[in-house]
């Protein structure tokens, strides 16, 4: 790889940083609670812990995967898959970017804050969970941009942890949010709208 590829990269990678930063924190006003919220790790759910443990696991595995594939050439994807992947994940990347914008409460872990209020409009009167909808398309679309068809049966399980973490998540929502109860009867659809 050449300095000037690398340099580019980088270059790109630190603009999409900047973007999501900014598509953030101007709309919030404010740094300190946003910047709080999204970097809080530790889980105090056991039931999410186990999820998000077995979901960096699979995403380590399945980029070593991916590039071990591109390297010996195991299995290769026709490249048409490849674009119409790409195009699917810049769409979720976008989708997730419009869900942290709708929501400035959201978390990496599962916790209810003082004064929090539930959220049902734009995605979220659509769907329950639209972080992990666009989630589920960003790993499912990952491999694939990255033409291994081996890393994305690896990513493959995602989903169903998916599930598992919601359904937990909404059991803790439904105890400690005031209105939850009532948004899970308004929006009936969990990830895909009208499917379920």
């Amino acid at each position: 790889m050449t300095f000037t590829l690398c340099l580019s990269a980088l270059l790109k990678f630190l603009l999409g940083v900047v973007l999501v930063a900014a598509l953030l924190f101007i709309p919030a006003g404010t740094l300190n609670d946003l910047l709080r919220r999204r970097l809080k790790v530790k889980e105090e759910q056991g039931e999410q812990r186990k999820i998000i443990a077995a979901t960096g696991f699979m995403f380590v595995v399945g980029f070593i995967l991916a590039g071990l594939d591109f390297r010996l050439d195991w299995l290769p994807l026709p490249q048409i898959i490849s674009k119409v992947s790409a195009l699917l994940f810049l769409l979720a990347y976008a989708l997730y970017a419009e869900v942290l914008r709708e929501n400035t409460y959201l978390s990496r872990t599962v916790m209810v804050e003082e004064e929090q209020k539930v959220i049902n409009t734009g995605l979220y009167g659509l769907v329950r969970h639209p972080m992990y909808s666009a989630t589920i398309i960003l790993f499912l679309t990952m491999p694939l941009v990255l033409g291994s068809l081996i890393a994305f049966l690896v990513f493959l399980p995602y989903p169903i942890m998916i599930i598992k973490r919601l359904k937990n998540e909404e059991q803790v929502l439904s105890k400690e949010l005031t209105g939850y109860t009532e948004y899970q009867k308004k929006v009936r659809y969990r990830l895909i709208p009208y499917i379920w």
